[in-house]
């Protein structure tokens, strides 16, 4: 089937299971209500050029299921030396800096308009970020969004060996004591797959997150739920 191409006005998408591609939109906006009706389709936005919206939802998903979270030896240990402080949504901008920060060369995904459009979710609730610091540095961190019971991871990165698995760990740990079994990674790679996420076919993804995003959940800032979460684990 052919790539829709969206409008401004409309908000509305193709449902994804028609297409035989990653890709099934291009264009429209980056208001909120395309996002967050593109996120509970399993859909998500990149962008090739500057001014150009692609609205991806890959055939293989990358799915962690809380459960099946992997913590390696080393990073057991990473996490047993308390070299590094993790917080939620304390530095929501500086974590978007530090994700644009570590693209490659030639990226051109995180643009001025996504920084934009990300940062109004975050005021709303939807958006979160998760910040590794070592003393009142930052050094690593991730940020996505959450619907239902579900959490979609955007980007991630490091300043220093391992802060981002730090944080995927220390989201993953977090949204599983709330009851909530996907953390959504969006594309398979290697450094995603070893912290336990593995590829899940679009057609069964959709099926699993229609069922959790029926579960209504509290949208706000998670600072202090987390605080509280850590004092638990000890």
């Amino acid at each position: 089937m052919s790539i829709y191409a969206l409008p401004n006005d409309e908000i509305w998408f193709p449902t994804p299971d028609l297409f035989s591609e990653d890709i099934v939109a291009v264009g429209g906006d980056l208001s909120l209500e395309r996002l967050i009706a593109a996120y509970s389709q399993g859909i998500f936005p990149w962008y090739n050029d500057p001014g150009e919206i692609i609205w991806w939802c890959p055939q293989t998903r990358c799915i962690l299921f809380t459960h099946e979270l992997k913590i390696s030896h080393s990073m057991r240990n990473v996490i047993n030396k308390n070299t590094y402080r993790v917080t939620m949504d304390t530095a929501f901008g500086q974590i978007i800096e530090g994700c644009r920060e570590g693209m490659r060369i030639g990226q051109t995904w995180l643009i001025d308009e996504m920084v934009e459009a990300y940062t109004q979710l975050f005021n709303l609730g939807i958006a979160h970020s998760v910040e590794v610091w070592e003393e009142d540095q930052l050094v690593g961190g991730l940020y996505g969004l959450s619907m239902g019971r579900v959490f979609f991871g955007e980007s991630m990165f490091s300043r220093k060996a391992n802060t981002s698995k730090l944080a995927f760990i220390s989201l993953a740990q977090f949204i599983q004591s709330k009851g909530w079994k996907m953390l959504d990674c969006q594309v398979v790679t290697d450094h995603l797959v070893s912290l336990g996420s593995s590829g899940v076919q679009r057609n069964l993804y959709l099926e699993m997150l229609k069922e959790e995003l029926n579960h209504e959940t509290h949208q706000g800032k998670w600072t202090v739920e987390f605080q509280r979460f850590l004092q638990n684990k000890k």
